[in-house]
């Protein structure tokens, strides 16, 4: 692909004015890469619909030119990795050509409202800027093509309604449209409470329910992100014997997947495009640098030219690639690895068998570094979203959504604490609901849940909120329950007097703000 451009008729006396702010000698194609450079580290992106936005009437660039052959690769992966996008697309030189015409135009301004700013304060504090973005480099968290993904998982298109508790006065039961479109937007669930106040149990209880009430169709997978100890399981096996739940306890147990096995392992293009995803989570979890995500990628790949097309590489392998890649260094990326690898967190899943078409219990043991659990959990993360996004969404009959699975994440207050964690499970809101899938998050208070840019009541419909230790934050609990000033004063009423087992909540099918006893597992099942 040849990148061929010329910049907008008003950059052309632009780029003769910055250029003589250089050294003498210094040739016009040096300020375009700047300025494209400096474009894109302003964050600035551009759509489709701006590939007009400038005029091609100015400064031509041809290809080897403006970006010199031993450097083009660098500019052209750094627009592929602002974009999300593959080498071989076509819009590269649009955005190449919009990224100068923009960086001219803001360095123009720079410099002319500040006429005893010079090039070299420009270089010394953009260059800064820029080493420090290269430690956290964005990752693009959209899902990966897989058209050889051979994964079945059938759906339940009939109403899922679920018995979520009663009325204190006369323990009337109280019913909840769980996938009635007319109802709600989505069905994802938020539940918050401190410890004690019966979430779990309510929790397990709305599982139940649902894989009840969907004959079975509706699997799930509790994440556990604390782990069980060995004095809980007793109160959990009735759980798990009623939800025909598999208990897996990493690192005693592996958890039957190859986390690699979301990449479409025939197709070429989508088979690159999957280990970057793969490598990015590993890198950016664990907070791995530049060098490190080079060395990680060379190691995978070099783990697929031994593989079939439709066989994936095992962590093992990988580890023993990597080891040939860095030699004798150890870093963390080396030990991040090898601990994968060394506990066998994950195992080959069964042919013809998947885990997303049973009930799961996940418990990753808090004797595991933060650094292998993190990375783990969202590998796992990674895996159901890429997997049910390469799916038909499933249909809307009679107003009810079909419903194929449900992602309850526990202790998601430790996930939210980093805006690294909240992205992607924002994303996962938003767009894994029209593949019939569900996502409850459990957590211990509400502060967590408002944070910038991450606004939570949009994006789950029904909140459940039991005691929690800030009762007084009237904001942010009428964030978290999409409640208004008059609904959260009732709140605020309610949460004075409010007792273990009980809630107030946002659900159409009961008054909001008003107090009513929960359902939970123990006393339903016993």
């Amino acid at each position: 692909m040849q990148i061929n451009i010329r910049t907008s008729a008003d950059n052309q006396d632009i780029v003769r004015s910055l250029t003589s702010k250089l050294p003498t000698g210094t040739k016009e194609n040096v300020i375009a890469r700047i300025a494209l450079g400096y474009s894109l580290q302003t964050g600035k992106k551009f759509t489709s619909n701006d590939f007009n936005l400038y005029d091609s009437k100015g400064k031509e660039y041809k290809d080897h030119i403006l970006f010199d052959a031993k450097h083009r690769d660098f500019y052209i992966a750094s627009i592929c990795q602002y974009y999300g996008i593959y080498k071989t697309d076509d819009n590269i030189p649009k955005y190449v050509k919009l990224h100068i015409d923009h960086g001219l135009e803001l360095m123009d301004n720079l410099f002319s409202n500040s006429k005893n700013y010079t090039f070299f304060d420009f270089l010394v504090g953009h260059l800064d800027k820029g080493i420090s973005m290269l430690n956290s480099v964005e990752v693009n968290l959209d899902a990966v093509r897989n058209n050889n993904q051979n994964i079945e998982k059938t759906f339940f298109k009939e109403p899922i309604n679920l018995n979520i508790g009663s009325t204190i006065e006369n323990e009337e039961p109280i019913t909840l449209q769980f996938n009635n479109t007319e109802v709600y937007n989505n069905s994802h669930i938020a539940v918050a409470g401190a410890s004690g106040t019966g979430k779990t149990q309510f929790a397990l209880e709305l599982l139940n329910q649902i894989s009840k009430e969907s004959n079975h169709h509706v699997s799930f997978i509790y994440l556990d992100f604390k782990g069980l100890k060995d004095d809980d399981l007793k109160y959990y096996q009735p759980f798990f014997d009623k939800t025909k739940a598999t208990f897996v306890d990493v690192p005693s147990t592996s958890f039957p997947v190859n986390p690699l096995s979301f990449i479409d392992s025939i197709n070429e293009t989508d088979k690159q495009m999957g280990i970057d995803k793969f490598v990015d989570i590993v890198c950016k979890y664990s907070n791995l640098g530049p060098k490190q995500r080079g060395e990680l990628r060379e190691a995978v790949l070099e783990s697929f030219h031994d593989k079939k097309p439709g066989e994936y590489p095992t962590m093992p392998e990988i580890n023993d690639k990597l080891l040939d890649v860095v030699g004798d260094k150890r870093d963390t990326l080396t030990e991040i690895i090898d601990e994968l690898s060394r506990y066998n967190i994950f195992s080959e899943e069964k042919k013809g068998k998947s885990f997303l078409n049973e009930n799961v219990y996940l418990s990753l043991s808090g004797d595991l570094s933060n650094s292998v659990r993190f990375t783990s959990l969202f590998l796992i993360i990674n895996y159901i979203y890429n997997t049910f996004m390469n799916m038909e969404s499933t249909p809307t009959e009679n107003g009810y959504r079909g419903m194929r699975y449900v992602l309850l994440i526990d202790e998601a207050h430790v996930i939210f604490k980093e805006k690294k964690y909240q992205e992607i499970l924002d994303k996962i809101l938003r767009e894994i609901r029209s593949k019939g899938v569900a996502v409850v998050l459990v957590s211990q208070g509400i502060a967590e849940f408002n944070q910038p840019g991450f606004d939570f009541s949009s994006n789950c419909e029904m909140s459940f909120l039991l005691n929690i230790k800030d009762k007084t934050n009237s904001k942010s609990i009428n964030k978290f329950l999409g409640f208004s000033d008059k609904e959260g004063i009732t709140a605020a009423r309610s949460l004075e007097k409010i007792e273990s087992g009980q809630a107030i909540s946002n659900i159409k099918e009961f008054d909001k703000a008003k107090l009513f006893k929960l359902s939970q597992f123990w006393e339903r099942n016993k």
